[in-house]
């Protein structure tokens, strides 16, 4: 199972065994090179834990723990949590502020205890056979274990082509669940039990100026970018040339003696190439730079991405993400990113085109009138992008606000799986998927619109596909990434401000983080269009990509033939080449799920 990770710890192996438990880590050296292999035990090796991710206020947490008496072998982070456990008992997990999954046995109770941070940076992958539990960082590690069988939950497919992940707590295998972040399990004699200890709350709000709102924000994100600073290695950064990004450089360079090493990749495809805007910022604070321009033989990465993830998933930026990473372990171990920006302030167009659709919706007859107008305008190619955009949010006006934003949000519409899916697996898709969005966006009824969207967002989208990518990428590079504006205090803080602050007037998205960026980040990164950080899949599913694909979906066997309708398969790929219709989501959603089904399905598996 460890061997399975070499890539998360390249640095050093663990192993701890006793009669009812076994506790395995691989290391990627970052604090306490010397002394800080695990697993590591308390004094009287009552109590072991492993430890993936890191504990940002150990320094606090240790001279605490030392008041009352705990005597520490180590300089490591990880040594806090045996003696907080020690001291609090399952609540020490409250008192940690980090990025983290980790393991703990009470050998004394024989009783085992999994936790995951309050945001679910870091993974954690579980299953229950027979009275043992099996748990690990990835899925190709709990297959390492030999014990488990490999079946589809149906459910969880359903998921998967709706919104191109599959969200906590399924996985696509059926048995295998991920722990929650901000929960924490305890397993005692074959019995576990599942236990939340932390989730966002945007009530109450705070009653506070914009000025006071500013002074507040730069206190909470300098604090956050310098606990991350913390390090026994080089250091650098994830460079887009967006605000958030920027932000986090900017904030680096003034916390940080001498030069930051920064990290940008573009493409030679003009609309999707940002490196301009992150040379702006790298030039401003003379950054240490480094550049990489992705080509289409980025097709050759799919493989090893589709391992590492160990279930479908299909955002492409996986890809960018992957390079990015491996970009920067050629000079550093740790890079701080800007991911949560848009998911605490509200940057995404669907914040602002939420709020424009309820102001429509409450204009007598327009909404019928917008579902009328928007589908011929959204299915007509021979229209610009933009008018086919309008067209889709037409479209979605007269929807219940719950319906609409799963519409914006989706991979693939219920109409297409209903084209795409037999008829005997549509059925149980249906009736067996989550449907995460509407219910987490209902579950938030009550708060302002803007409020609600980001509830969902960060229970939905952030966790299942945003942080999924970014740990799975760069772990495979065995590169640690840290992310500022995800720390728990900061998402707490934007959480309790009036929504005013982030969609101002319903329009001006991420208003005070923007406010806050024009102190440090140059106007142009602020003011232009957002780009997200996409790759030109449909022109490469014509091209470099074409044969491989090619391959995939039209194949005579494997998962297009068991699950989905080739005719169905066939009509989408013919239409896509000869540029009648744009099925770029639809194509790249079923290449990732035929790929993954070759690479773990089909037997015979050779486990890794």
């Amino acid at each position: 199972m460890t061997d399975a990770m070499v890539h998360r710890g390249p640095d050093a192996e663990g192993l701890f065994k006793d009669r009812e438990a076994c506790l395995g880590i691989r290391r990627l050296k970052i604090i306490d090179l010397v002394t800080g292999d695990q697993p590591i035990a308390n004094e009287d090796q009552s109590v072991w834990v492993v430890l993936n991710g890191e504990i940002y206020n150990f320094r606090e947490l240790r001279d605490e723990l030392r008041s009352r008496g705990h005597v520490f072998c180590s300089q490591s982070d990880t040594e806090c949590i045996v003696h907080a456990y020690e001291e609090y008992g399952d609540g020490c997990v409250s008192r940690l502020r980090g990025m983290f999954a980790f393991a703990l046995w009470d050998v004394k109770r024989q009783r085992l205890l999994l936790a995951r941070d309050r945001v679910g940076k870091k993974p954690l992958v579980y299953a229950e056979l027979n009275g043992s539990l099996y748990f690990a960082s990835e899925f190709q590690s709990l297959f390492g274990s030999g014990a488990l069988d490999r079946q589809i939950d149906f459910g969880a497919l359903g998921d998967y082509l709706a919104y191109g992940y599959v969200p906590v707590p399924s996985s696509i295998y059926g048995g295998i669940r991920k722990l929650p972040p901000g929960h924490y399990l305890t397993w005692n004699a074959g019995s576990t039990s599942v236990t939340r200890y932390w989730q966002l709350s945007f009530k109450p709000k705070l009653r506070i100026s914009e000025r006071e709102a500013l002074a507040e924000l730069e206190r909470e994100l300098r604090e956050a970018v310098k606990l991350r600073l913390v390090a026994d290695v080089p250091l650098g950064a994830l460079l887009s040339g967006g605000v958030d990004s920027s932000t986090v450089v900017a904030l680096m360079a003034q916390l940080t003696p001498g030069r930051v090493k920064t990290f940008s990749i573009g493409f030679e495809e003009a609309d999707f190439n940002e490196l301009q805007h992150a040379r702006r910022v790298a030039e401003r604070y003379d950054t240490d730079h480094h550049e990489l321009i992705v080509r289409p033989d980025a097709a050759a990465v799919l493989p090893t991405l589709v391992r590492h993830y160990g279930e479908p998933y299909a955002d492409s930026s996986a890809i960018p993400t992957f390079y990015v990473s491996k970009l920067a372990r050629q000079h550093v171990t740790v890079a701080l990113n800007g991911d949560g920006g848009d998911e605490a302030f509200a940057g995404y167009d669907r914040h602002r085109a939420m709020q424009i659709a309820a102001w429509i919706a409450h204009v007598p007859g327009a909404s019928s009138a917008s579902m009328a107008i928007g589908p011929p305008m959204a299915g007509n190619l021979r229209l610009p992008s933009r008018v086919r955009r309008a067209g889709r949010f037409l479209e979605a006006v007269g929807r219940p606000p719950a319906d609409r934003l799963a519409q914006w949000v989706a991979t693939l519409s219920p109409s297409r799986v209903a084209q795409l899916l037999k008829p005997d697996i549509l059925a149980q898709a249906r009736a067996q998927r989550s449907k995460v969005v509407e219910r987490e966006f209902e579950r938030n009824a009550g708060l302002d619109l803007t409020d609600q969207v980001l509830a969902t967002e960060v229970n939905t989208y952030l966790l299942n596909d945003l942080l999924v990518k970014m740990d799975i990428a760069s772990m495979a590079n065995s590169l640690e990434t840290r992310s500022p504006l995800l720390d728990h205090r900061v998402l707490e803080f934007a959480a309790s401000l009036p929504a005013v602050f982030k969609l101002r007037h319903g329009i001006q998205q991420k208003h005070l983080l923007k406010q806050f960026a024009r102190k440090f980040v140059p106007a142009d990164n602020i003011d232009r269009p957002k780009m997200g950080f996409g790759i030109p899949v449909g022109a490469w599913l014509r091209g470099p990509l074409r044969e491989m694909a090619e391959d995939a979906l039209l194949a005579q066997d494997g998962a297009m033939h068991e699950f989905f309708q080739p005719k169905a398969i066939h009509s989408f790929w013919n239409e896509h080449q000869c540029f009648s219709h744009d099925h770029t989501y639809t194509l790249w959603t079923l290449l990732m799920f035929e790929l993954w089904h070759r690479e773990f399905m089909v037997p015979p598996v050779t486990d890794i």
